[in-house]
């Protein structure tokens, strides 16, 4: 298993030792870019760390939320892409439709890059209807790392939120992580 950490605007600062990957907060539905998104890559990418992006979906205008995230995500080849499933600050959330929209489209937008679902395992056993992933399922569930409640096939598992996000992935080492990142 490999490690590696998410962070958002919450982290404006982390420990990249024994890290192997690191997914930071982009964007969140058409107005909110991460404050602190280009000292975290500049971070992670000096660590020499696999690094991936993600934006935190909104109900409805699919469309313009995955051209807000590309607009003001870096691109680079071996980024990872993700979606961030769960309920908003007010207590709704993105359909299951919605979400395999946004994937769907930015898998189209960007095809050199693997894009990744990632939601908690509530969502995935209660709102997930089509068990549609991407290119992989990074699930939170706050269990032993690498041993998420789930049937179904995962790539990341985020395992723990104390003191911050920790996740693993399941790759045999740091260059199967970027082989599979690069297609």
């Amino acid at each position: 298993m490999l490690h590696g950490v998410d962070v958002s605007a919450y982290q404006p600062s982390y420990d990249t030792d024994g890290l192997d990957f690191v997914l930071i907060k982009s964007t969140e539905g058409r107005t909110y870019v991460n404050p602190r998104l280009d000292a975290q890559v500049k971070r992670a990418r000096d660590a020499e760390c696999v690094v991936g992006f993600y934006h935190f979906l909104w109900p409805g205008n699919v469309a313009d939320q995955v051209d807000y995230f590309l607009s003001k995500t870096p691109e680079k080849a071996g980024d990872l892409l993700a979606v961030d499933w769960e309920q908003t600050g007010g207590g709704t959330r993105a359909s299951n439709a919605d979400k395999d929209r946004f994937i769907r489209a930015v898998k189209k937008e960007r095809p050199g890059h693997r894009v990744l679902l990632y939601c908690n395992r509530s969502f995935w056993l209660n709102h997930d209807t089509t068990s549609y992933a991407g290119d992989g399922l990074w699930i939170a569930d706050y269990v032993s790392a690498g041993k998420p409640r789930i049937e179904a096939d995962w790539r990341i598992h985020q395992y723990t939120d104390d003191p911050l996000d920790r996740n693993v992935a399941d790759f045999a080492s740091v260059r199967a992580l970027r082989d599979w990142a690069a297609g």
